[in-house]
């Protein structure tokens, strides 16, 4: 009986996890997980500790606490291949390359990715294989190879309607968008992205809306609209910082920033730049804060302040030092050269 009361209890933790999770409540969720790890503990059941491990090291990923993320998926992995769950494995493999990702090691990302795919394959989980493709995807577009990233997703896209996945095929259309602003195909990214929006808005996914409204201002830029491109921004900012999205508001700052260097205000350009930075480091987000040092520096550079140019291009260096992103090191190495 005392069994079965704990079992309800970890059954309720989860349910109660999930909730706070879906309002977006981060840090009441952690707090929810923790307890069911807890309890989990207490039956001595390692199949319910893996879960709550891996519910764990999400809630530290929502609340961008990377590094905690790692240490409790590396244990909820440890015990996926200890029961021989291949279902539990692929999902934290997974999670271990999303997580890899954001702290700019892409390599270990896309080989995490790779390991997960066969075992969604093996367990017939379509939800996860396409969701491990669509960031294996995303992967390679961040990596410089959007081609290779566009022949993912298009697979990817056939899949999701097959299964009537309409808030995935938005999820997809603007990745899909995102690889071709990447090849220099504005045209089609926007195609892509306007398809996405009228889905995100059905299904009430206003965190996925703001990405792509994010993406069709920085499709703007690329057609020569920037001031159109700045309205849309400035929406999508609001919009954000109401959903406490720290991540996207981040973005959205830095590319405020890019559009207005573009358009030859640099007092307002660094103005943002410096807005993005400091949220950039609270997150610990290190390849955003090399990319926003490096853009920094060839403002400074255009104005021929080649200290300050040369003090940002320098931070960027030892940052992009401390992970492994090639494409970011070839960028800052090239500014360098060029002062």
């Amino acid at each position: 009986m005392h069994l079965l009361s704990q079992i309800d209890q970890w059954n309720a933790h989860r349910q109660q996890a999930k909730s706070h999770f879906e309002r977006r409540e981060y840090h009441d969720y952690l707090i929810v997980a923790k307890e069911s790890l807890k309890l989990a503990r207490m039956m001595g059941d390692r199949a319910k500790e893996g879960y709550a491990l891996n519910d764990v090291g999400l809630a530290y990923v929502s609340c961008q606490n990377y590094q905690e993320a790692l240490d409790f998926f590396c244990q909820a992995l440890f015990i996926a291949q200890e029961i021989q769950n291949p279902q539990a494995e692929a999902i934290t493999l997974t999670n271990l390359g999303t997580t890899y990702n954001h702290l700019g090691l892409l390599s270990r990302a896309l080989d995490h990715f790779h390991l997960a795919l066969p075992l969604y394959k093996q367990v017939r989980d379509q939800q996860g294989e396409m969701s491990a493709l669509n960031s294996l995807a995303l992967l390679f577009t961040r990596l410089n190879k959007p081609k290779r990233a566009l022949l993912l997703h298009h697979q990817v896209l056939q899949m999701r309607r097959l299964l009537n996945d309409f808030s995935g095929e938005a999820i997809t259309l603007n990745s899909i968008g995102f690889a071709y602003n990447a090849l220099g195909e504005p045209e089609k990214a926007l195609n892509h992205f306007e398809q996405a929006l009228p889905i995100q808005r059905a299904t009430k996914n206003l965190v996925a809306e703001a990405t792509t409204l994010n993406n069709i201002a920085s499709t703007y830029c690329d057609l020569g609209h920037p001031h159109q491109a700045i309205l849309l921004y400035n929406q999508v900012l609001l919009t954000r910082r109401s959903l406490g999205d720290r991540m996207g508001e981040a973005t959205t700052l830095h590319n405020l920033a890019f559009t207005y260097g573009g358009m030859g205000n640099r007092a307002e350009a660094l103005s943002f730049y410096e807005q993005a930075i400091v949220l950039y480091r609270e997150l610990s987000d290190r390849p955003g804060e090399a990319t926003t040092l490096i853009n920094m520096g060839s403002l400074h550079a255009l104005a021929g302040n080649k200290a300050e140019a040369e003090a940002c291009l320098t931070k960027a260096q030892n940052l992009i030092h401390q992970i492994d992103h090639q494409p970011l090191a070839q960028k800052v190495q090239q500014s360098l050269d060029a002062l």
